[in-house]
């Protein structure tokens, strides 16, 4: 390994030169020592707080939190494709494999497109690759469908970059979050591609006598579904199935919708994730395990997180309250159900947490929270075009967080002026 290391050292030094071959290489080479190993420049003296927690390690303790949610897309999204095609006899490993065809390529397109916009910005700027990518990249599939085409998700992986970040100046300098513009971008673009109500998209193909093949190597797109209409053979190119919060966004009055929702879901799959949309937003028990590693490694802020959910829960309590057999149907959803429906409880812990677009006092970003959650709610209530909410509420406040913070200091500066009178 320490052969590695000199031999990357000499690749670096020799692009550092005016005139080298690998001068236009240097971010590149930078980014893979900077993830290889520890950053060479670190603190060293006053006046510097010395801390063991830099920049990559708390990326990475990010991405590990990421990890439940991750696991628990896959395996979703292999149960939902399986599911579509009326088979539930599929063992574990076979829906996993499923799921991890579908989710691991846009992982990679995400870091690859990803990491090469941050190189470029790089090389061209004249300094080193920022690790902020390595969340944005896993975030990004995470809360995208998984049956989005490859195209697509690789256009907006280069616009959250791009326009999100890089030309703020990079990590660290963003006002909005890159993955939620992303999405943001991709959810007004093809907001059918967006919807995450489409288990599968892909023709699937199943034998002629019903049977499925019992082979792990023999994926879902092997399998052919057909359908008979007036006795003519009709190829089925995919399946759908609605989400919770789009049966219970369903607009007429009454409380159907929601006792339609709960004879579909119970509250204990909602809570798991056995539903279907965004690879890793449906188990709030997944994020929920994501958000305890970030509070006791002291990355996610739990005041955020808490606010969040004491405001939606705020603003449910009061249009429950106020419902009626004449309002839409989702004025009658008990407030408990917005937060296991839907991103809420996701973007609550891994989104509206990010420490360079959330504000930075601590009673900031109480405000700061509680305004995302019941912004959330309301989006989801008033407006039916926008079910979901979470995703405009987050961007909002992140343009208010500066202001919010300023605001807050207004404040404590004005108390200490009337003490000291």
């Amino acid at each position: 390994m320490n052969s590695l290391f000199r031999q990357l050292d000499l690749l670096i030094k020799k692009s550092e030169e005016k005139h080298g071959f690998l001068r236009y290489n240097k971010a590149l080479l930078n980014a893979v020592s900077t993830i290889l190993r520890k950053p060479p420049i670190v603190s060293s003296c006053s006046p510097h707080i010395r801390d063991a927690l830099d920049l990559k390690r708390y990326m990475s303790i990010v991405v590990i939190s990421l990890l439940p949610c991750l696991f628990w897309g896959i395996y979703n999204t292999g149960r939902c494709a399986y599911l579509s095609i009326g088979c539930e006899s599929a063992s574990f490993l076979e829906v996993f494999i499923e799921g991890a065809l579908h989710v691991v390529p846009l992982i990679l397109i995400s870091y690859s497109v990803g990491g090469f916009c941050e190189i470029v910005f790089a090389q061209v700027r004249g300094h080193e690759v920022a690790e902020g990518f390595l969340v944005t990249g896993m975030l990004y599939p995470l809360i995208c469908p998984a049956t989005i085409p490859w195209w697509m998700f690789a256009i907006g992986v280069a616009f959250g970059c791009i326009v999100a970040k890089e030309v703020f100046g990079g990590t660290g300098m963003n006002v909005l979050n890159p993955a939620l513009t992303a999405r943001a971008f991709l959810f007004f673009a093809y907001p059918a591609e967006m919807s995450g109500e489409v288990w599968i998209k892909r023709p699937i193909v199943k034998l002629l006598d019903g049977s499925l093949s019992s082979s792990i190597w023999t994926t879902i797109s092997d399998y052919k579904v057909y359908e008979f209409i007036d006795g003519a053979k009709y190829a089925i190119d995919g399946f759908t199935g609605a989400t919770p919060l789009a049966i219970v966004s369903v607009n007429f009055p009454g409380i159907d919708s929601v006792l339609n929702m709960n004879q579909t879901y119970s509250i204990l799959d909602m809570f798991l994730g056995f539903m279907p949309g965004s690879i890793g937003e449906t188990s709030t028990l997944a994020c929920i395990i994501g958000g305890v590693f970030l509070v006791l490694t002291g990355v996610g802020s739990w005041r955020i997180m808490l606010s969040v959910i004491i405001g939606g829960i705020s603003i449910a309590s009061l249009f429950y309250l106020g419902s009626s057999v004449n309002t839409p149907s989702i004025f009658s959803l008990p407030p408990l159900y917005h937060l296991i429906i839907g991103g809420f409880m996701f973007g609550a812990i891994f989104m509206a947490t990010d420490p360079v677009t959330s504000p930075f006092h601590n009673i900031s970003k109480v405000i700061y929270g509680f305004l995302i959650g019941a912004l959330c709610v309301t989006i989801r209530v008033i407006n039916p075009a926008f079910p979901e909410g979470m995703m405009l509420s987050i961007l909002f406040f992140n343009i208010f967080a500066s202001l919010i913070d300023h605001y807050v200091v207004l404040y404590f500066l004005k108390r200490r002026a009337d003490r000291a009178k």
